[in-house]
């Protein structure tokens, strides 16, 4: 395909026709005659990954600004290796300029403004400005982080032309070519559960996002980025079954026709034995499968081809980063007698549930959670003093509560939450010791967890991740309501161990108020929230900060609970409650009303 090099882009970013400074490549002329034939959604996307757009060389006797915009406009391109970038770079820098050590991304496209740097002509500086919303470092993590932008770029004339001396580290993209340029991928590794594991440790995995670019050898660029290990963030409560210096031999890596992928590998992870390989193979299923087609099977390979191990997609389940209940479909709430209740996606009509917490005469109930084998539940009664736990089988006791709380009829306990080790959470509002308290195996004695850098707010919602090392956080201070994820820290040995939240981290701070939260993927959470002046919406959060590329959801007004599936399967309902009761939302339709009074719905977990 020929093309031209257009107009130089300005500070608005690409166009969506007209793509000034770069060419397109790949793109198959439109047929004139012959069959209608349809497309499935695989050939679309294999059509879509043809699609290239390549940067252009510097013309002879740029100008500062000119170049400047063109190495702009050549770095947001499918260039595997930045080849053609880096010709807009004097012969030190295109050593030294390293595109992978980290991206900024700025609200729009950088400004250029150029200046000369004292009397001689051949002496420029060029500054770059914008107003940045986050940054993505050397291991592909992103982070919301807002402020002013401003770096200066210097040029030097080399060889008679204008060339770049002197440039920020990384890259500067504008956030509509972030957008366009990148994709997010989960990567997987094994949760670090130290003794509350109980050995669960080992097959336990846990979602770890990145950010990779769409159109550059996807499988391969995933399995490498995994190979790098857990981001920074992550890394104190995760850990990878490669063996450290684990290379990938293969240059290129795709799925064949069966969906299959096979992998060779070199280091100490050829000599691995069955069990260590086929948990490498856990990892690479997941992470792919994540960002691709489903993978039927991995095959590890040493170098010399001989095999390592082989893990189907069936075999791999016992390694899911979320392990499907009895009836994955099935969701609770408290009814308008403060009974619990269970609806399953065929159901109309709610059901109340076998033992104390379904019976007429049982606690009465303001809040419930079930563990994720639906065998037991906990709840909170009416008037948040205290928190029970029994069992979902006609004949259960409801025995005693396992923690009062504190601090009055104002404060009370928050809506409990298991993980998937078994433990129970929960959060004690007292305003004057607000404290987070969990309880080992669900029945066991309430330990309080530290949760530092909390500043003064306190915990008024909470929901544990089914990895048991990630927790999203309610955070309310001076009447506004935050929404934070902690990493779950455990430390000490089997005779004693603490637990400790870590590094809490803001996940959606666009929004001024929250209101309430539900996991809804392995790194994917569903959100009732508003910006600041804007009413109350239903929305996908990612749990890095970075905006979800899920479609928009209907809306719903006064939400004061939310339940979605930590399975993230398309076809699991979404259940709320809003102003008018309990309302469940099906795939590719509107909301329904289930139950015109109720309170707190919840998925397993």
């Amino acid at each position: 395909m020929g093309a031209e090099r257009g107009p130089r882009r300005g500070a608005a970013g690409l166009g969506a026709l007209a793509l000034s400074g770069v060419l397109l490549a790949g793109c198959a002329s439109m047929p004139d005659s012959g069959e209608v034939t349809p497309v499935d959604s695989s050939q679309r996307a294999d059509a879509d990954s043809q699609v290239r757009v390549y940067g252009v060389a510097p013309h002879k006797n740029e100008q500062p600004q000119e170049l400047v915009t063109g190495f702009l406009e050549a770095t947001t391109s499918d260039d595997p290796d930045y080849e053609t970038a880096r010709m807009y770079l004097a012969k030190r820098s295109k050593r030294k300029w390293n595109p992978a050590q980290g991206t900024v991304v700025l609200a729009d496209a950088p400004q250029v403004h150029v200046e000369r740097s004292g009397d001689r002509e051949e002496d420029y500086t060029v500054t770059l400005v914008g107003k940045q919303v986050a940054t993505i470092d050397a291991r592909h993590a992103y982070k919301p982080e807002e402020g002013a932008y401003q770096k200066r770029i210097h040029l030097v004339r080399e060889d008679g032309e204008w060339r770049i001396d002197a440039l920020p580290p990384g890259l500067v993209l504008g956030a509509a070519d972030f957008q366009r340029i990148y994709r997010s991928v989960n990567k997987y590794y094994f949760a670090e559960l130290g003794a509350a594991g109980k050995g669960k440790s080992r097959d336990t995995l846990v979602a770890d996002p990145v950010y990779l670019r769409k159109r550059i050898d996807p499988v391969t660029s995933t399995v490498k980025a995994l190979l790098d290990g857990p981001t920074s963030w992550l890394d104190p409560v995760a850990t990878t079954a490669f063996p450290t210096g684990t290379r990938v031999v293969d240059q290129r890596l795709s799925l064949d026709d069966s969906n299959a992928l096979k992998v060779r590998i070199d280091g100490w992870a050829a000599g691995t034995n069955e069990e260590q390989c086929r948990r490498m193979a856990a990892q690479l299923l997941y992470t792919v499968q994540d960002q691709s087609a489903k993978v039927s099977q991995v095959t590890l390979l040493r170098g010399n081809g001989s095999q390592l191990c082989v893990l189907g997609r069936d075999q791999a389940r016992s390694y899911a980063p979320v392990q499907s209940a009895s009836r994955p479909d099935q969701q609770y709430f408290v009814d308008a007698q403060h009974r619990m209740v269970s609806l399953v996606d065929g159901d109309e009509e709610p059901r109340r549930v076998p033992g104390p917490f379904g019976a007429d005469n049982g606690a009465q109930l303001r809040s419930v959670a079930v563990d994720r084998k639906q065998q037991r539940a906990a709840g909170v009664t009416g008037n948040g003093q205290a928190l029970y736990v029994t069992g979902l089988e006609p004949g259960a006791q409801l025995g005693e509560a396992r923690v009062t709380a504190r601090g009055g009829a104002k404060a009370g306990l928050t809506t409990p939450s298991w993980d998937g080790v078994g433990d129970l959470w929960v959060a004690d509002q007292d305003p004057e010791r607000p404290r987070l308290l969990r309880l080992p195996g669900g029945t066991g004695a309430a330990e309080e967890v530290q949760v530092p850098r909390l500043d003064g707010g306190r915990i008024t919602g909470l929901r544990v991740a089914a990895d048991g090392v990630r927790i999203a956080l309610l955070v309310t201070k001076d009447d506004r309501t935050t929404l934070k994820l902690g990493r779950v820290e455990r430390r000490g040995g089997a005779g004693r161990t603490s637990l400790s939240v870590q590094e809490l981290r803001s996940v959606a701070p666009r929004l001024e108020q929250v209101d309430a939260v539900s996991w809804a993927g392995g790194s994917r959470l569903l959100v009732a929230g508003r910006e600041q002046g804007g009413l109350q919406q239903l929305q996908y959060v990612e749990t890095d900060g970075s905006l979800s590329n899920a479609s928009g959801l209907p809306g719903i007004t006064g939400v004061r609970g939310v339940a979605a599936s930590e399975t993230a399967s398309k076809a699991s309902a979404l259940v709320a409650e809003g102003d008018g009761g309990i309302v469940r939302l099906m795939p590719d339709t509107n909301w329904k009303l289930v139950a015109k009074e109720g309170s707190a719905p919840v998925y397993p977990g």
